[in-house]
């Protein structure tokens, strides 16, 4: 959306050019194509599979490092000062006093980076070294993924994961089907059906066929749309289309297939989830960058994307300070000089320079004097901080999850201060807050509810399904009530109910064992409901083409299918009709209790009851699903059939017909009861979020599962609450048309929304990815956004628009296109005089919505949408913002993100591996934050002011010894304690401050989240705190040596310190003094480390000091150690103790006064709670543009079926034929292994069943409303058909001829237009031919929406002119 994303949509749009061509089985063909990579140079434009996202190799690693370090202007600033300090003209210092403290800086952070940069090597080559199949010759041998190249053919198995982009070419099931897992690329749960094209399903019968495949796929340049692809196969002097129901996508697991075989068409980093991954971004905290600025100029008009607090002004920079300095000392020696000539010229052959030249040697003197208050100790000291507060997250063993034997990891060890300082957490919601396991927990039978029984309770705790040989041992549901009723058979609706959960589905079985019958679901929802029914029961065993076989309490019984109305997300229910043994025909429905309720025969105290249970069950956050039948008479039947006939016939509308026909026979329904399921969260998810919420940080949910699946989840969570106003799109659009109206188009403020807006609710905000992203729209730009529910009807080629040439622009600024015309803000009216440009401005008035809202979920969105999200987040609110995530789809926003968070799942690493830290679970988030992020960052905080003042509380002495010491840049303490004062005397104190400091403990953290607001607030290091720091330190400096000078002035004798060396040793020791006093005084939490970091700091001074001094040492260098015994005369004079006793006082007792002083006055932090819900939401709307319909019961309906299997069921395409019967399709091939390797993957041998649906759940459907690739494919661009194609053969109007002689024809593609924004056919019912309608086909052809994709049993075609 808006300026982020537009750039990233014109790259796309150039990708959608067809251009990208390769042959397969053919190398030398495929790496003819070139591509230009640097002036005259050449690449391969195919990539090869291999991964690499190390930064270094051996080569590269010294000299990229160098470059990355040096580009730290403090780390310049420090080899200026070392160049400057091997000249002797200017030298003051020693040169080695900043020469090895850099080479260790330097050594540290490399280390550190070759570290992380081995463990991205060793990723990567796990990765690349994963076996497949690879055809070479006539066999099939096991390669490593890096071997493989764009037109290479791959045979995978039963859970092999996708080594890259694949045409699926063929599959050991039935039409060529194939079933993959897309959990680790969208997040969803529910598996996904692709198709073969039909050709290659007829044709590449054997491995002999494979090798001699020459077929050329031309198809778009590789790009992030993860569920878009256009292509054509050309073979054989034909072109048969391709879209994304015929691609594996690299990241995919292989589900329930025993073998397929597929193409390489992307490789490597060209495949669509690297696409997706984003880049590596440089991630540094903001106390790093506030110290980078603090070193030189670098002038900024606006702080970082990702500071949260005030901007750090930059004219607070110490470089200035230095260089402001060292001119008027420079100056000052420049008038001294002269005076100093004149009174004495018998010295005058002493200055041979000139004035000018001798000042000018004196400014780079004094530079260099005072380059030690912008100490190397400080950025070393701070690389130990950042590693050993890491190590204390590495060794919590309260983020260490025993099951899994998995600690929490800090992968970064640069970020703990940001931790301290989030604001926002970006969640995804699949492996991430749920555990991705549904059961069944509750359900409700003719108004009596059936929970769970109390274990305590139970009258046996055994196992209470012995007596079903069926049941499933691993069922946990128990209601000895319930099963009583069930095993009595005397209630009706008990039967009822368990009869429908066994018949209306299209669930699949797999008959390896008779007893145990395995079932394969589209969803996991759908598998907890049949294994519920089987438990008690009703065991759904077999299915046919037009029937379903259920052992009902040791009874067979058979039902014959009359028709299968499928699921959608428009119809939100799917029936079943069927003949029982006795002949009497039944409707069974399941669906959402808004559409059931609506088409009962009546409302009875059954009905109340119920929907009170439904009520109880939306409280306790359980998905659920109404159950309804009627009985149907044959009359009825015989009438309905007829119109469903001339439905399934139209050429025009014929989804909106057959939906028409549906909604006849979903009427009069008698309700049965209705289904809990539980869809598990992660142990504390709930105690989590509250808590995160508590400490002010806003959780956002960004997730690519359904709307419906994601706000339950929200509610289950605790995330979103009953009384909360929730704004989805519509409400949205509203809310920011009446902000552009208010202001004619103007930005007046980026406090407007929050001001005018929302003030006196609870506001939660619901948006689909399709909201967000750039997508192609007609060019009409008059045209109403809000689709008439009639237009979801239309046929697909009524409204067709061109890809490439459509104007890209989103959903939501489309809409808010035509308010902005009106205001003079659209696209095509440039106001010159405004700051920001229309996108800039909608994208902040957007996230300014965003941001006033109590939650955030976004649903269907694309790891780029993720990143996107993120990126406006930190763009706009100027926050510390966090991602966490546990898969692939994950990445891109974890990289995005300032802090990313990787949850180490059972299966995929891939976000762990791109993360900054680590974690088990969900739940360790709290900890991580709230304890190590706010310890780090008050450690951070305390460390860095402490520093300051003790680098000016020492070195500012050396400024006003300037004065009287002729401006000569003549040093003012020993050289050895300026070398070793930041790196021995001083260091242990804030080295323990640092690590080890604690204001409250780790329980009282999480006690009080509120804590955690100081550091979003930027409360503990800001200007403020900065310019507190540099005057206590410019006191403690003015006092200690001024108050020793004083008492020193025209005193003589044994006595006597007026001596320089004298004076010397009191300024350095009251410094010494003052400043470990200053740490005690602000060290909170005192341990025996804290006591002896302070007694060895002395114990280094007094050693150091004695060894510095001692005669042997001046012996042998007496210009490098000329202080002989200076201390020991200091100290053994009483008087002079008590000067520096009178210093250390008159800097400790002052400051400890205005601090009691201040706590006392102090007013208490007042507790920021949440605000009460209001009782009534309507009542409290702040303007009209919020309308919204009566709240009723919320439903808490969540249903991860796809449509589509229905209709794969009823057309026979979805089921085994039996032996013998087309039955040699790739069979008894033998595929021989490499020698060299020892793969993991075992070639399953392919069982005989009866039957088998190969996954858990259907392809992944553009027709839904809110699916975000619904409306690209409504209008995506058709590669045009060779017209000699014959029919069959995938060509435009060609009827695809069926395999078996059924009496179902599968039509073209897209007969119907696909719903409201388009709903494609699954790819198993569908010709890959185009849009046409098949010839002489009487059978339905596909391409409406909801009702032309359940079906039932269609009608007989007349045979063509081919048939007869």
């Amino acid at each position: 959306m808006g300026s982020l994303a537009y750039r990233e949509d014109l790259e796309e749009e150039k990708n959608s050019a067809f251009t990208w061509e390769l042959e397969a089985n053919s190398r030398d063909y495929n790496s003819q194509f070139k591509e230009k990579s640097f002036l005259c140079w050449q690449r391969r434009k195919h990539k090869s599979n291999v991964i690499h996202t190390a930064k270094y190799n051996v080569f590269s690693f010294l000299p990229l490092n160098l470059y990355e370090q040096f580009h730290r202007v403090s780390n310049l600033y420090f080899l200026f000062i070392i160049i400057l300090q091997g000249l002797p003209e200017i030298s003051t210092l020693p040169w080695f006093t900043l020469f090895v403290p850099l080479i260790c800086l330097l050594v540290i952070r490399a280390t550190r980076d070759l570290v992380d940069d081995i463990g991205r090597h060793r990723s990567d080559r796990i990765i690349n070294n994963r076996p497949c199949q690879t055809l070479v010759g006539k066999s099939f041998l096991w390669r490593k993924w890096e071997d493989l190249y764009v037109g290479d053919v791959v045979c995978l198995h039963k859970d092999n994961i996708v080594p890259a982009d694949l045409l699926l070419l063929a599959s050991t099931e039935p039409s060529s089907l194939c079933y993959v897992e897309t959990a680790d690329i969208d997040g969803e749960t529910n598996l996904k059906f692709r198709q073969a094209p039909p050709v290659t399903h007829h044709e590449l019968t054997s491995i002999r066929k494979m090798a001699s495949f020459q077929g050329k796929v031309v198809c778009e340049e590789p790009n992030s749309r993860l569920h878009h692809f256009v292509g054509c196969l050309e073979w054989n002097g034909r072109k048969h289309p391709l879209d994304i129901g015929n691609v594996l996508l690299r990241g995919c697991k292989v589900r329930n297939t025993d073998t397929c075989y597929g193409l390489v068409i992307y490789a490597g980093f060209d495949t669509k989830i690297m696409r997706n991954c984003g880049k590596i971004h440089l991630k540094r905290s903001r106390i790093d960058r506030l110290l980078n600025r603090l070193v030189a100029l670098v002038r900024r008009p606006r702080p970082p994307p990702s500071s949260s607090g005030p901007p750090f002004p930059s004219c607070a920079k110490i470089f200035l300070s230095l260089v402001l300095i060292s001119v008027a000392l420079s100056l000052g020696f420049w008038s001294k000089v002269k005076e100093f000539k004149a009174k004495h010229h018998y010295v005058s052959p002493r200055h041979v320079q000139s004035v000018a030249a001798e000042t000018f040697l004196t400014f780079w003197g004094f530079f260099i004097l005072l380059s030690v208050m912008v100490p190397m100790a400080m950025f070393i000291m701070v690389e130990f901080i950042y590693l050993g507060n890491s190590m204390f997250i590495n060794w919590d063993v309260h983020m260490y999850y025993a099951p899994q034997d998995v600690p929490a990891k800090a992968r970064s060890t640069s970020l703990n201060d940001q931790l301290g300082q989030v604001g926002y957490v970006f969640s995804d919601k699949t492996g991430t807050l749920t555990q991705n396991v549904m059961t069944f927990k509750k359900c409700c039978i003719a108004g009596i509810v059936y929970g769970p029984d109390d274990e305590e309770e139970a009258p046996c705790k055994g196992n209470p399904y012995l007596w079903n040989k069926f049941a499933d041992g691993k069922f946990p549901y128990r209601n000895a009530e319930l099963l009583r009723a069930v095993r009595g058979r005397t209630d009706e609706a008990v039967r009822e109910f368990w009869r429908l959960l066994a018949i209306c589905h299209t669930v699949m079985v797999q008959e390896k064992d008779p007893d145990q019958p395995v079932y394969q679901a589209a969803s996991p929802d759908e598998e907890a409901l049949v294994t519920a029914a089987r438990n008690f029961g009703y065991v759904f065993v077999a299915r046919t083409q037009d029937s379903i076989t259920v052992m009902e309490l040791g009874d067979k019984r058979v039902y014959q299918v009359l028709a299968m109305m499928d699921f959608n997300s428009m119809r939100k229910r799917m029936s079943v009709l069927v003949r029982n043994p006795e002949g009497a025909i039944y409707l069974y429905t399941k669906g959402a209790d808004v559409v059931i309720f609506e088409r009962l025969s009546k409302k009875g105290m059954t009905e109340w009851t119920t929907e009170e249970a439904l009520a109880s069950f939306a409280e306790e956050t359980l998905r659920t699903l109404c159950l309804a039948y009627k009985r149907v008479d044959e009359d009825t039947y015989e009438e309905w059939r007829q119109r469903h006939r001339e439905a399934s016939l139209r050429l025009q509308n014929r989804a909106h017909a057959l939906h028409q026909v549906y909604e006849e026979m979903e009427k009069g329904l008698q309700l049965l009861g209705a289904t809990a399921i539980e869809d598990r969260l992660q142990d504390g998810v709930c105690d989590t979020i509250q808590c995160l919420k508590q400490g002010n940080i806003k959780v956002w949910v960004l997730t690519g599962d359904k709307q419906e699946t994601a706000v339950n989840i929200g509610f289950a969570c605790q995330l979103l609450s009953e009384n909360m106003l929730i704004l989805e799109e519509k409400e949205i659009t509203r809310i920011l048309e009446a902000y552009w109206g208010s202001n004619d188009g103007l930005l007046a403020g980026q406090g407007l929304l929050q001001s005018r807006f929302l003030q006196q609710t609870k506001v939660a905000m619901i948006i689909n990815g399709e909201f967000l992203e750039p997508r192609a729209l007609v060019r009409d730009e008059d045209v109403d956004v809000d689709v008439d529910v009639e237009e979801a009807w239309q046929e697909r080629g009524e409204r067709t628009t061109d890809f490439l040439r459509a104007q890209r622009v989103s959903l939501m600024w489309r809409t808010l296109g035509i308010q902005l015309r009106g205001t003079g803000l659209g696209p095509r009216v440039k106001d010159s005089g405004a700051r920001d440009g229309p996108e800039v401005r909608r994208e902040r008035a957007f996230v300014e919505l965003a941001a006033r809202c109590q939650a955030v979920i976004c649903c269907r969105v694309t790891p780029k949408q993720k990143a996107l999200i993120v990126a406006l987040v930190k763009k706009y609110q100027r926050a510390v913002t966090l991602a966490i995530g546990d898969g692939a789809n994950d990445v891109n926003m974890i990289k995005t993100a300032d802090v990313g968070v990787g949850l180490a799942g059972p299966e995929s690493m891939q976000a762990v591996q791109n993360s900054d830290y680590a974690l088990a679970q969900f739940c360790f988030l709290k900890r991580l934050l709230l304890v190590h992020g706010r310890w780090s960052y008050v450690r951070v905080c305390k460390f860095l002011r402490y520093f300051v003042y003790k680098t000016l509380a020492s070195m500012m002495a050396q400024v006003w010894f300037a004065f009287y010491s002729g401006f000569t840049a003549q040093p003012l303490y020993e050289g050895w304690f300026l070398a070793l004062f930041n790196l021995l005397f001083s260091t242990l104190p804030v080295l323990y401050i640092g690590l080890f400091e604690q204001d409250v403990s780790a329980e009282r953290s999480l006690e009080l989240p509120q804590l955690y607001i100081a550091g979003q607030k930027d409360e503990l290091f800001n200007y403020w705190v900065f310019l507190q720091a540099l005057a206590h330190g410019t006191a403690t400096s003015l006092v200690n040596f001024f108050v020793t000078l004083w008492v020193s002035h025209d005193s003589a004798g044994p006595t006597s310190f007026s001596d320089y060396q004298s004076f010397s040793v009191v300024v350095a020791l009251s410094s010494l003094l003052s400043i470990t006093m200053e740490a005690i005084l602000i060290i909170k939490y005192w341990t025996v480390l804290s006591v002896l970091a302070i007694f060895l700091s002395f114990c280094f001074y007094v050693v150091v000091t004695w060894g510095c001094q001692s005669f042997w040492l001046f012996q042998i260098s007496p210009e490098n150690f000329p202080f002989l015994y200076a201390d020991r005369n200091v100290l053994s004079h009483p008087s002079i103790l008590l000067v520096i006793l009178l210093n250390v006082s008159l800097n400790t007792l002052p400051t400890l006064a205005l601090r009691v002083i201040y706590q006392a006055l102090e007013k208490p932090r007042p507790k920021e709670v949440e605000e009460a819900p209001s009782e009534d939401i309507t009542a409290v709307e702040p303007a009209p543009y919020l309308r919204r319909e009566s709240r009723r019961r919320r439903s808490s309906y969540a249903f991860s079926h796809r449509e589509g299997y229905a209709e794969l069921i009823t057309q026979g395409t979805i089921l085994r034929r039996a032996p013998g019967v087309d039955n040699d399709m790739l069979m008894g091939q033998i595929i021989p292994c490499h020698e060299e390797l020892s793969p993991s993957i075992q070639e399953s041998p392919r069982c005989s069943r009866k039957m088998s649906l190969l996954g858990k759940t259907g392809h992944q459907h553009r027709g839904k409303v809110s699916s975000r690739d619904g409306g690209r494919a409504a209008r995506r661009p058709q590669i045009p058909s060779d017209p000699r194609l014959p029919a069959g053969a995938g060509g435009p109007g060609r009827p695809r001829r069926r395999c078996g002689g059924s009496g179902r024809s599968h039509g073209g593609r897209g007969g119907g237009r696909r719903g409201r924004r388009g709903s494609p056919a699954p790819p198993a019912a569908r010709g890959r031919g185009g849009q046409g309608v098949p010839r002489g086909v009487t059978a339905r052809a596909r391409g409406g929406r909801s009702g032309a994709r359940g079906g039932g049993a269609a009608p007989p075609r007349p045979p063509t002119p081919e048939e007869q």
